[in-house]
């Protein structure tokens, strides 16, 4: 079997935790960012039931092929309000990692001043994979950032 390892990455937002945090566990929200450049989430494939054994699924789409997609499946395994996400899935179709192998997500918000900084951890991962998962990470922060310099009033909820 190929060695494998955790990604880790941190993040600071220039914005309140409450905030990034609720782009985690808001559907319509989660919706407009997530994914890597190029991919999108159709806002009717996210479910997050935010409790201990609840899901956090959605499904990224290729832009450019939309039969390219990809599936995130996730049972939570801890969560506290503006704190902590814990999730597992089961590995299915992934390069270089068994089918059923348990793939944990951990993302920890922390408040920095007037910002948040996010620590994801998540694998395991056959290194190329952890490289490729960080840099879509990162360029979905990226997509969240942009999200959260909008306005509040374009995506607060009624």
């Amino acid at each position: 079997m190929t060695e494998q390892f955790t990604a880790h990455t941190t993040h600071r937002f220039a914005y309140p935790v409450t905030d990034v945090y609720r782009a985690f566990v808001d559907p319509a929200l989660l919706a407009l960012w997530f994914g890597p450049l190029g991919f999108h989430v159709p806002v009717a494939t996210v479910e997050v039931d935010a409790r201990v054994g609840g899901a956090w699924n959605l499904t990224m789409v290729n832009n450019d092929n939309p039969e390219w997609s990809s599936p995130v499946t996730s049972v939570l395994q801890e969560i506290e309000e503006n704190r902590i996400i814990v999730g597992t899935s089961t590995a299915h179709g992934i390069p270089g990692v068994e089918d059923g192998t348990l793939l944990s997500l951990t993302l920890e918000f922390a408040e920095d001043g007037d910002g948040t900084i996010v620590t994801l951890t998540q694998g395991p991962f056959p290194e190329v994979m952890r490289d490729m998962n960080i840099a879509g990470w990162t360029q979905s922060f990226h997509k969240l950032e942009a999200l959260l310099a909008t306005p509040k009033e374009f995506f607060q909820a009624p």
